[in-house]
């Protein structure tokens, strides 16, 4: 089984900027992506970016490339989202999730396990 644990969410105003952190414990040798997923009120939940845990590959969502930047620290267990030039549009609940397959993919049918989420708003 894998954990993960986000943090990091808040109140910002737009323009301004916001990291999240995930916190994988558990079988993490097991997971070979990693994603950051949201889901907005009345919306479906999507996908924000991914990283590769083999060479650190990553892929993002059109909406946020140029804004968001997603890594990792393999000393810590860790995998980061950099949120930059944040937008009201961008309020959503942030998931972290582990991925068993080797592929970059913001397929959220894909993905093995998730954390609770974390809370954004972006305030106009």
């Amino acid at each position: 089984q894998v954990q993960l644990v986000e943090s990091g969410g808040g109140l910002v105003q737009a323009g301004g900027s916001l990291t999240l952190s995930c916190a994988a414990s558990g079988s993490i040798f097991k997971i070979n992506s990693m994603g950051w997923f949201r889901q907005a009120p009345g919306k479906e939940r999507e996908g924000v970016a991914c990283i590769m845990t083999n060479d650190d590959s990553t892929l993002y969502a059109n909406s946020v490339k140029g804004r968001f930047t997603i890594s990792r620290d393999t000393a810590t267990n860790m995998v980061y989202l950099q949120m930059n030039n944040l937008k009201p549009e961008n309020t959503a609940v942030y998931y972290c999730a582990g991925l068993e397959i080797a592929t970059d993919t913001l397929d959220i049918g894909e993905y093995d396990a998730w954390g609770q989420g974390t809370q954004v708003t972006v305030s106009s």
